[in-house]
């Protein structure tokens, strides 16, 4: 499974877990080793993340229902917290700092 950029053509990531029920939404990275994960959520909202327990800087690309970037933002160790101003259907965490600018389109398969 991969997830790409649509609009630049380049891959972001070879391998994901997808997280859909909402214990793994809350467990995230928590005590985890480096991995990135891919939150669907079931309608568009405000979701916030937070980095207790996440022992690695991980990106955080936020997605509207049509795939589209509307935030990317870095999060640190222990000390971020980050709610966006934009609903999002989407949450990709990365451990990699990603070629994403916001309006990019990204695909994957569910």
């Amino acid at each position: 499974m991969e997830i790409r950029n649509e609009t630049n053509g380049k891959g972001i990531s070879d391998s994901y877990k997808i997280c859909q029920s909402s214990f793994s939404k809350f467990l995230g990275l928590m005590f985890s080793r480096k991995k990135n994960l891919l939150f669907v959520f079931e309608k568009e909202s405000r979701a916030s993340l937070h980095m207790l327990f996440v022992f690695f800087p991980i990106w955080a690309i936020y997605l509207n229902e049509r795939k589209e970037t509307l935030v990317v933002k870095k999060l640190f160790p222990f000390i971020s917290y980050f709610r966006p101003k934009q609903k999002a259907k989407y949450i990709i965490e990365l451990v990699e700092e990603p070629k994403i600018n916001i309006g990019d389109k990204i695909r994957w398969k569910e």
